[in-house]
C-alpha cells in the first residue's frame, strides 16, 4: 500500500502537540547553525519540513546533524553499519503533467520520502564528509552583533523599548520591550524573530493573510508560520527557541486536524520568511560591498 506521508508527518506531530510537547521550541545547541540538518555531501542545510522532522526525531543524539543516503555513504568509501536505522526525510516538489481530460498543463505536488543516516551511523568515511565547518559558541546573556545587524539589514520599522512584543500591520511597525526586560539574549532574539516573520506578512512583501483573528484558523496558522520562521532563525543563530506556545496548542491541533497538508504549507511559508528575511540581510551585505569598492 502506497504510504501517505502527508498523513503520516501531520499524525506525528498532533501527537507531540496533544501529549504538550513544541517540537520546535527546545534547547538548541550553543554552537550557531548546528540545529539545522544538512546534507554531509553537498553540505546543503534541509529546509522546510525537512527541519521540523529532524527536530522531531530529537537528533538521536549525535553531535552533528550530518546526514547522507546508503549510496552516497558507498560513493564516499564508507558504509552504513549493519543494523542501523535512518530518518525519513521529504522530496517535495512542483511535477508538470498533462491534463487528460482537457490535454492542459497542470502542476501537481510530488512528495517522496526517502532515508538518510547520520555520519556517526557510518564507518570509514573521510572526515570531510564526517566533520562539518566548526563556529564559536556565543555568550548568551549579551547582545549578540550579529543577530543586531541581521535586524537591522531588513529595513524593518523595529521600535525596542516602546511597547509589548506586537507587528502592527495596519501602520507597518515592530514593537518589543527593551534588550534588558526580557530573562535572557536568547528570549528577546527568539521574539524579535517572531515579530519579524509577521512583518514579512505584508501585502508589499510576501503577502500572506493577516486577517484572522484570534481562535480563528488563519490566526492559528500565521502564528505558526511565526513560530516556524522564528524557530528557524534561532537554530542558526545558535540560540534557545524557549516555548511561548501553550495558549495555541489546541487551534493548532484543530487546524492541522483539519487539513493533513497543513503543515507542508506552514513549513514552506516559514521557510518562505526566513529567507526573505536573509534575502535583506545578504542585499544589504552586497550593497556594502559594492559601496567599499
Amino acid at each position: 500500500m502506497k504510504r501517505d506521508m502527508y498523513q503520516e508527518v501531520t499524525d506525528r506531530i498532533i501527537a507531540l502537540l496533544e501529549a504538550g510537547t513544541v517540537p520546535w521550541a527546545k534547547e538548541w545547541a550553543s554552537i550557531p547553525g548546528d540545529g539545522i540538518p544538512m546534507n554531509a555531501i553537498s553540505n546543503r542545510p534541509y529546509s522546510g519540513i525537512n527541519v521540523l522532522l529532524y527536530w522531531i526525531s530529537g537528533s538521536k543524539g549525535y553531535s552533528q546533524p550530518r546526514y547522507l543516503t546508503y549510496n552516497q555513504a558507498r560513493a564516499a568509501g564508507g558504509h552504513v553499519r549493519k543494523g542501523e536505522r535512518g530518518e525519513t526525510v521529504i522530496l517535495y516538489k512542483p511535477l508538470k503533467i498533462k491534463d487528460k481530460a482537457t490535454q492542459e498543463e497542470k502542476t501537481i505536488p510530488l512528495i517522496r520520502g526517502f532515508t538518510v543516516f547520520n555520519v556517526e551511523q557510518c564507518e570509514e568515511l573521510p572526515d570531510n564528509v564526517i566533520n562539518g565547518k566548526p563556529v564559536p559558541a556565543r555568550n548568551k546573556d549579551e547582545r549578540n552583533s550579529l543577530a543586531d545587524e541581521f535586524v537591522k539589514s531588513t529595513g524593518a520599522d523595529f521600535r525596542e523599548g516602546k511597547g509589548a512584543p506586537m507587528y502592527v500591520p495596519s501602520k507597518d511597525f515592530i514593537t518589543t520591550p527593551s534588550f534588558k526586560a526580557f530573562n535572557d539574549a536568547e528570549s528577546y532574539y527568539a521574539t524579535t524573530f517572531h515579530e519579524l516573520a509577521h512583518w514579512t506578512g505584508h501585502k508589499n512583501r510576501l503577502d500572506r493573510n493577516m486577517s484572522g483573528r484570534f481562535g480563528t484558523d488563519s490566526y492559528a496558522m500565521e502564528e505558526l508560520v511565526a513560530e516556524l520562521t522564528s524557530a528557524f532563525l534561532c537554530a542558526e543563530f545558535g540560540f534557545n527557541k524557549e516555548n511561548r506556545s501553550a495558549s495555541y496548542l489546541a487551534s493548532w491541533i484543530k487546524v492541522l486536524k483539519s487539513d493533513k497538508k497543513a503543515i507542508f504549507s506552514i513549513t514552506s511559508q516559514a521557510q518562505k520568511a526566513a529567507d526573505y528575511l536573509r534575502g535583506k540581510a545578504l542585499a544589504d551585505e552586497q550593497e556594502e560591498m559594492e559601496e567599499a569598492a
